[in-house]
């Protein structure tokens, strides 16, 4: 039977109308027995690595996201998130984290490219493994692919990749740009502004008619938008915000 068919936690199969999408793909990943939190330091990647006897399996690390159509007419999709550990060759299932949560995946304390996943087999019974990436680029997609799951759980993301079923609000666009003969009006009556005016000075008096020009004859232009680097640079999520540092652990040990 087609891979594609099967839910990714169970390896049963799926409604035939069930679409799922890949969200992170990386191998190899180090697969570790870790004890439990026992400060409040949080999980420590270097008491996992220092003991080649907890190393207990290298894997290939998916990130699959399963819509599964519901039942009742005009209702939306349930989506669902798992983190799957697989053999790299044969594809066979190893471990699966539904991912319902943060605590699911927690990062290591001490280096960026470990984290101590929460898995949880078929029966409900729930283990804590840790995982360790070759490459720091890879542990950094695998972040942003969290971040990608924590929005299609919550948001619910539909088939069509958009919120499943929800109603998006629509901002309404206003257009506050001065038409042509329009001025604005400032009243500075009543305020410190208003009650120690400075006057402009002579060269700001209009030519021939003997009068300054009024506040309002001054419509400044709205600022230019800014550009694709700026949008850019706005939009990028630093390895800092995504909870990452390179750690005294850097290299893989």
């Amino acid at each position: 039977m087609d891979t594609a068919t099967l839910d990714p936690s169970t390896g049963r199969p799926l409604p035939p109308d069930a679409i799922q999408r890949i969200l992170h793909l990386a191998s190899p990943i180090h697969v570790y027995s870790i004890p439990p939190i026992s400060s409040a330091r949080g999980h420590v990647a270097a008491t996992w690595t220092a003991n080649p006897a907890h190393h207990i399996f290298t894997c290939r690390l998916r990130v699959i996201e399963t819509a599964l159509p519901s039942p009742a007419p005009n209702a939306p999709d349930t989506v669902k998130v798992d983190v799957v550990l697989e053999d790299p060759s044969t594809g066979a299932l190893f471990a699966a984290a539904p991912y319902t949560t943060r605590a699911i995946v927690e990062p290591a304390s001490d280096s960026s490219r470990f984290f101590a996943l929460r898995v949880q087999d078929p029966a409900g019974r729930k283990a804590t493994l840790g995982i360790g990436f070759e490459e720091r680029s890879e542990a950094f997609d695998f972040g942003v692919a969290l971040q990608e799951a924590e929005k299609a759980v919550n948001g619910g993301a539909g088939k069509d990749g958009k919120g499943g079923g929800k109603e998006e609000k629509k901002e309404e666009k206003r257009d506050y740009s001065l038409k042509e003969g329009e001025t604005i009006t400032v009243n500075l009556s009543g305020t410190k502004f208003g009650k120690n005016r400075i006057r402009p000075p002579p060269s700001t008096a209009a030519q021939g008619s003997g009068e300054g020009k009024s506040l309002s004859s001054f419509a400044l232009p709205p600022p230019p938008p800014p550009g694709a680097q700026e949008v850019r640079k706005q939009n990028r999520l630093s390895a800092q915000e995504l909870g990452f540092d390179d750690g005294q652990f850097g290299e893989f040990s």
